[in-house]
């Protein structure tokens, strides 16, 4: 294979209007390669930090110049002259070269966009498409998509609320069914939305978002709208809710619905589970704050027999805290976003780790997005049998879900869909 000879970077802008960065890589024969990193706060207290210009004079100090730089300068230096195929040495050579533990001094923006931009590159030496380049011949299994409906809680600025209400096609046999029910039920919801008379504007991740709703009756909704657009609940499409918890909890109590209620762990558990034995819901994500470890072991022990406790912010992709969530029976599924670790060596890491300690793996976008699809061949080449990105609109998220579409189409009578892991 070719060596690199170039690794170039621009400022562009995200799905929020926010800066963001591309990174592009090209080898001796001519084969070129783009990477666009989502970007944005940390919402977690553990994951990789992004470089920042902090000039206030150019988008609000929120530039990425100094990541081009760095990406120029520092990596360019590290990148130019190596083997792109090899991915491992090439993101040790970036982590070693960065120094720090969270990837703060040059930046998770910047070592992400190489590290993806070097696996494509690397595919386009190979002529295999990049979800055969990272998974090999396994890599077969199409996610089921869990699309955002409603957004309320912190996308609603209102954190005592559930933060996304989410529908997942789990009866239907391909993802090109599973991307259609999400579309018509999408369009279904907005239907009912408007023959009540219900104001409603659009979340950040395409979700509708209702003001003053309650839990139950966001759940209830959704559950008129996939009927409305011909699917059964529970048989053909599921529930998924993210309740955000780390935003919810207020010296050691939680509060919950929008009402002023506060609740203890123990009640806070005890109210999910209402919800879970009233509802096909089949994921509970981030139910409980980051920083309440024994109340997300007690619901696990909980509810973990009979649907999937999820973590994001507890775990940041972050493979040292899996390990020690495992031993305390922490969560039995996770959310693995690149963007949070840094390289694609670690993330592929991550998840080995989580998949050995007993976790099913979620790949998950950002909030902040780009038009870049990887994450859709990531979930293809990791068979994670899982991917959130939002509702089934705007370009970024469609981006990921078109991009599914083409992998199954190539896979052809190889492709499966992984809609039978959940039955209720």
């Amino acid at each position: 294979m070719s060596e690199i000879t170039s690794v170039r970077a621009r400022e562009i802008l995200n799905s929020r209007g926010d800066p963001t960065l591309e990174v592009e890589v090209a080898t001796a024969s001519g084969h070129r390669a783009r990477a666009a990193v989502p970007s944005g706060p940390v919402s977690g207290e553990r994951g990789a930090r992004e470089l920042r210009d902090g000039d206030p004079a150019r988008f609000c100090g929120q530039g990425v110049l100094s990541a081009v730089a760095t990406v120029e300068g520092e990596l360019a230096a590290v990148l130019v002259g190596r083997d792109p195929s090899n991915q491992p040495g090439n993101d040790r050579a970036m982590i070693r070269a960065d120094g720090t533990e969270d990837r703060s001094r040059l930046g998770v923006n910047a070592i992400l966009g190489c590290s993806v931009a070097l696996a494509r590159v690397a595919a386009g030496e190979s002529s295999v498409p990049l979800y055969r380049h990272m998974g090999g011949d396994l890599a077969t299994v199409l996610p089921v998509p869990f699309f955002n409906l409603l957004d309320s809680g912190l996308h609603a600025e209102d954190a005592s609320r559930v933060h996304e209400f989410m529908i997942a096609p789990v009866g239907v046999a391909t993802f090109a069914d599973a991307l259609r029910a999400g579309s018509e039920i999408h369009h279904a919801l907005g239907a009912e939305l408007r023959d009540r008379n219900v104001p409603t504007v659009e979340g950040r991740t395409g979700g509708f978002v209702l003001e003053a709703a309650r839990n139950r009756d966001a759940i209830d909704l959704l559950l008129t709208a996939i009927t409305r657009a011909g699917y059964r609940p529970a048989e053909d499409v599921a529930l998924a809710l993210n309740p955000a918890g780390s935003g919810s909890l207020h010296e050691g109590r939680y509060v919950v619905d929008g009402q002023g209620q506060t609740l203890s762990p123990d009640q806070m558990i005890a109210y999910w589970a209402e919800l879970a034995d009233a509802y096909p819901i089949i994921v509970l994500e981030d139910a409980m704050s980051q920083r309440d470890w024994p109340g997300w072991a007690t619901l696990t022990r909980r509810l973990g027999d009979r649907l999937e406790v999820a973590g994001d912010d507890i775990f940041m992709s972050n493979s040292r805290i899996v390990a020690r969530a495992a031993l305390q029976g922490i969560a039995n599924s996770m959310l693995i976003t690149p963007s949070q670790i840094g390289t694609l060596t670690e993330t592929f890491a991550t998840i080995g780790l989580a998949r050995r300690a007993g976790y099913h793996v979620f790949v998950s976008h950002c909030a902040r997005e780009t038009t870049d699809d990887f994450i859709a061949d990531l979930a293809v080449a990791t068979r994670a049998g899982r991917l959130i990105s939002g509702a089934p609109v705007h370009g970024e998220r469609l981006a990921k879900y078109n991009r599914l579409l083409d992998i199954e189409r190539e896979l052809g009578a190889d492709a499966a869909y992984a809609g039978h892991e959940y039955r209720l």
